[in-house]
Parts: C-alpha cells; sequence; structure tokens
C-alpha cells in the first residue's frame, strides 16, 4: 500500500479527480481516499509510487509521500480544483 498526503485536496470533486487520474495509470489498483485527513492509499497492480505520483500531480495536486508529509501541515487555501 503506498500513501500520499494531498494537502490540496480539499472537495469531492478533487476526490473523483485524482482517483480517475489514478486508475488511468493503473487502471486495477484499489483507490481509497480520505479527505478529511487528505490521504490517499493506493494498492497498485502495475505502477510504482513513482507513477501514482506523477499521475496525481498531472491531474493538478501536490502529493507527497506518506512518510515524507510533515506533521500538521495545514492545507493551502485556493489551490484546489474548484478553489473550495
Amino acid at each position: 500500500m503506498i500513501t500520499f498526503e494531498v494537502n490540496d485536496m480539499t472537495c469531492g470533486h478533487c476526490v473523483s479527480t485524482i482517483t480517475k487520474a489514478l486508475k488511468a495509470t493503473d487502471k486495477d489498483a484499489k483507490v481509497q481516499i480520505d479527505l478529511a485527513t487528505h490521504r490517499v492509499q493506493v494498492e497498485p497492480v502495475l505502477a510504482d509510487a513513482a507513477e501514482l505520483a506523477e499521475a496525481i500531480k498531472d491531474a493538478g495536486y501536490t502529493p507527497v509521500k506518506a512518510e515524507a508529509a510533515a506533521v500538521g501541515a495545514v492545507p493551502p487555501k485556493g489551490r484546489s480544483c474548484c478553489g473550495c
């Protein structure tokens, strides 16, 4: 399981966009997203962590591998796909 913290993911539309991006990269991956904690968990079948991170970046978000994520980081305001 690969876990990313995506602090600029702020709404359901963001969740949908990230899910679609990850599935486009690895269609059989299991994706679990917790919007409240800004966590994206992926159990990939074909893709590696770098490819998954790139897919999230290409969708317009800033993924940080969970082990490297800053503790207590505050989500940036107004940087989501829809300005939430």
